[in-house]
């Protein structure tokens, strides 16, 4: 991407608006690879605003690459989000990233990250234990 950041955005609502869908994937990847992270951060903001999907593994790439940066408080809005939009796959990232907010003092931080992922993994195993209950219930 480049030029600047918001004609790219402008660009990209245009593809969204005419039912044309950009590798966003792709350019998340790019953008990355290429340590570009406030490009990453804004792309990947911009994507959550018009609910695009974006596959989690392009989530992961981007929450890397901030917290290889050392741009852990964007990870951590980042990662708020993911987990708001519908959760998050791989733990690996979240607890990498739980650990670099205590190292820089972001203690808060860590302990709500830590608060909503243990939240997400107990409501998960009771959607889980439920559906094993029905199923249970339907075949006795």
């Amino acid at each position: 991407m480049r030029g600047h950041v918001e004609e790219n955005h402008r660009r990209i609502a245009l593809l969204l608006h005419n039912s044309l869908l950009p590798d966003l994937d792709g350019l998340l990847v790019v953008l990355c690879e290429k340590e570009k992270t406030t490009a990453t951060l804004k792309l990947l903001d911009f994507s959550l605003e018009r609910n695009c999907n974006i596959d989690y593994s392009s989530y992961d790439k981007v929450l890397d690459s901030l917290v290889a940066a050392e741009k852990t408080l964007n990870a951590y809005s980042i990662l708020c989000k993911m987990i708001g939009k519908g959760g998050v796959k791989d733990h690996k990232s979240c607890e990498e990233l739980i650990k670099s907010l205590n190292d820089e003092g972001n203690t808060k931080q860590a302990d709500i990250l830590r608060r909503m992922i243990l939240e997400e993994e107990t409501t998960l195993y009771s959607k889980k234990e439920k559906k094993r209950t029905v199923m249970d219930t339907l075949f006795l």
